[in-house]
């Protein structure tokens, strides 16, 4: 970096992540969020699924959900048990079509899981499947541009916007069972 350059970029992708933020607040479905708590309440255990950096979002998600006191499993990794009917299976894309995330939800599906997905396509194959969609808009279409793209490669805004949504979630649950920080930082790791 040329020292005494302004850093544009940088300032331009905060303008537009903060804008994003906003035009969230004001598309939130409550009612698919209400049925979203309860099914969370109603269920035995949950399991998260996301992809490539949507994976790193489900897995920070599925850390907060076991913060909570949820029996939570992250979908692939070596300790988590076959997923029964009575569980919740919570898959967040973007596109709503990354083919290893709809294989999965389609046999969750089959077992007689409930579905919830987090996606930015509402028309997406894995929303279709879903008992609960959570839509979290990626890049704006009147965004496409040129200059949009190299501030918000792939699916970076969607990542960014579930990760901080999904982070609502969880200020609300806390919220909503008058739990504290302290309370989830004895469900902690402390073997690190």
């Amino acid at each position: 970096m040329v020292e005494g350059m302004p850093i544009t970029a940088l300032t331009k992708f905060m303008e537009l992540v903060s804008k994003h933020i906003d035009n969230l607040k004001n598309t939130i479905d409550e009612e698919a969020i209400e049925r979203f708590f309860e099914s969370l309440d109603n269920s035995k255990s949950i399991f998260v699924l996301g992809a490539g950096r949507s994976g790193f979002v489900a897995r920070a998600f599925a850390m907060r959900l076991m913060h909570l006191g949820y029996s939570v499993y992250v979908v692939g990794e070596t300790v988590t048990p076959r997923i029964q009917r009575e569980d919740m299976l919570i898959a967040i894309s973007g596109s709503g079509e990354t083919s290893s995330i709809v294989s999965i939800s389609q046999k969750a599906k089959e077992i007689g899981s409930k579905i919830v997905t987090v996606t930015s396509k509402r028309d997406s194959t894995l929303a279709k499947i879903s008992d609960i969609v959570l839509i979290v808009k990626g890049k704006p279409k009147s965004e496409k541009d040129e200059s949009i793209s190299q501030l918000f490669p792939l699916g970076t805004l969607f990542e960014l916007t579930a990760m901080i949504f999904l982070d609502g979630i969880v200020a609300e649950i806390m919220a909503r069972k008058r739990l504290s920080e302290r309370d989830l930082e004895l469900r902690h790791a402390i073997l690190e």
